[in-house]
């Protein structure tokens, strides 16, 4: 695909404040995206201080000085539009889409919780919000099935003082002993505009845009500095094998692999091998596990790219009846015919025009256009990106695919098992 068809125009700058601000003008709706990152997530905390980026995901929400609690999703959605947030290992984020013409309105907003949003808070928010995250845990990780292990995996494949070791949502111990001066010390760290990154995206002008973001945003003092992550060594010198029961029906394997970061040179072709792995039904794993031998209930492999570490995972579920070793040694038979005699030129092919086709269609979307233009200026420092992007995918060879599973899959790894109490 040609550089022109992924190129946009953009046009960003920084105000005095330190806050990094795109606009991206696009006339094919009457809609407006505001897109606000923090550079702030799980990873920015340490041990006995887990879950202070995904509490503030809730907090954000509860009011500032200007606007009561609740009163933001209100605003938003009687002007016809929609928001949310979320906080991953690496980043927090806010967004809201909604009519052009209230653009004024979700700026201002943004800005009253991030100038003001501890003049709202109080010590009855917080521990409203606290008994909310508790039992969010409690729903998705503790009494979900299977809920548990991508905690299980990260605690066990990271070290203590890895910056991912930890859960986003953060210890339940941990949770329960929030309190309001730590909130406040989390909140005036990294929640300030030098730490933030802005995108306003959809049917606007970018000198009235300019001049709105100038006003909303431009007297919020700046913060201090953000500490600096420290990231120990990550390698395992052996197996590492892990047996968890759970109130499950069936039983489920999860093999990871220590792997590239987001953008390294490695990072590409592995989201190729998970997808020749598992990434349609004739993919290896797929065809031979679910199909052919018909001993798999379900089989995915993806390449998971953080900010500071990667990870290579493959999850199988047996079927019924079927032993957890007979699915084991089926899958290691498929990586090992990867690892010595690579994949054919059809498997390449396939896997890149899957890649090249979601991500086209994805682009159609407003909402996710603003989202990943946030996402290459937080990463690659240039929010134009698509065509950089989709071309990482585009130069993967055979070659490079036998050569990452050889690389990565050959090493120690950590096997987990959750088995049925």
């Amino acid at each position: 695909m040609s550089r022109e068809l992924l190129n946009i125009e953009y046009k960003k700058f920084q105000l005095d404040n330190g806050l990094e601000v795109v606009l991206y003008k696009s006339d094919t709706l009457p809609l407006v995206s505001v897109n606000l990152w923090y550079r702030v997530g799980s990873a920015n905390e340490r041990n006995g201080k887990t879950g202070f980026a995904h509490l503030f995901e809730h907090m954000m929400f509860q009011g500032s000085q200007n606007v009561d609690k609740e009163m933001h999703f209100k605003h938003i959605q009687e002007a016809g539009g929609s928001l949310n947030g979320s906080t991953s290992l690496d980043r927090t984020n806010y967004y809201e889409t909604l009519p052009s013409n209230n653009l004024d309105l979700a700026l201002w907003l943004e800005s009253d919780r991030m100038g003001f949003m501890l003049q709202g808070l109080t010590q009855a928010k917080l521990d409203n919000q606290k008994d909310v995250v508790m039992n969010e845990r409690r729903q998705r990780y503790e009494n979900q099935p299977y809920g548990l292990a991508w905690e299980l995996i990260f605690s066990n494949i990271y070290s203590d003082n890895h910056p991912y070791h930890w859960p986003t949502i953060g210890w339940m111990e941990d949770i329960e002993k929030f309190n309001l001066q730590d909130v406040k010390d989390f909140f005036n760290l990294y929640y300030t505009p030098n730490n933030a990154s802005l995108v306003i995206g959809g049917n606007i002008d970018y000198n009235t845009a300019t001049k709105q973001v100038e006003k909303y945003f431009g007297e919020i003092p700046r913060g201090n500095n953000v500490p600096e992550i420290i990231v120990p060594p990550t390698k395992f010198n052996e197996i590492v094998k892990i047996e968890h029961k759970d109130n499950v029906q069936l039983p489920r394997i999860y093999f990871t692999w220590h792997s590239a970061k987001y953008i390294d040179s490695d990072d590409a072709p592995l989201d190729v091998l998970a997808d020749v792995l598992c990434g349609t039904k004739n993919s290896r794993l797929q065809n031979s596990l679910v199909f052919e031998k018909q001993i798999a209930q379900e089989v995915v492999a993806f390449q998971y790219s953080g900010n500071l570490a990667g990870l290579f995972i493959v999850v199988a579920t047996p079927k019924p009846g079927i032993e957890i070793d007979v699915l084991k040694d089926a899958v290691f038979s498929e990586l090992n015919s990867v690892i010595n005699e690579g994949i054919t030129q059809d498997e390449l092919d396939l896997a890149k025009n899957g890649t090249k086709s979601s991500f086209i269609y994805s682009l159609q979307n407003l909402e996710y256009m603003v989202n990943q233009i946030n996402n290459y200026n937080y990463y690659l420092g240039e929010p134009n990106s698509f065509f950089t992007d989709l071309q990482r995918t585009e130069n993967v060879t055979i070659d490079a695919v036998q050569a990452v599973a050889k690389k990565y899959l050959t090493n120690p790894y950590l096997e987990l098992n959750i088995i049925p109490k």
